[in-house]
């Protein structure tokens, strides 16, 4: 499980790599889960909610992104 504090660590390129790697895993579950075939409901929890922290800590990026630019101006 992924902590915040570790992925504000990150680059915004290694969070969306991150991203990327968790929705292939989650394509894979569902299918997994689908046939009946999932080991552990419990990962598949914990893979939405860490898709969720990475999505909120690029959101939380832009805004105060965009928060620095209305300020400069």
């Amino acid at each position: 499980m992924l902590r915040a504090v570790e992925l504000r660590a990150m680059s915004e390129e290694e969070l969306r790599k991150k991203e990327e790697e968790i929705k292939k895993e989650l394509l894979a579950m569902r299918f997994q889960k689908a046939l009946g075939r999932l080991d552990s409901p419990a990962l598949y929890q914990n893979l939405r909610k860490d898709l969720a922290r990475v999505k909120t800590v690029l959101r939380e990026r832009e805004l105060s992104e965009a928060l620095e630019g209305k300020d400069g101006s």
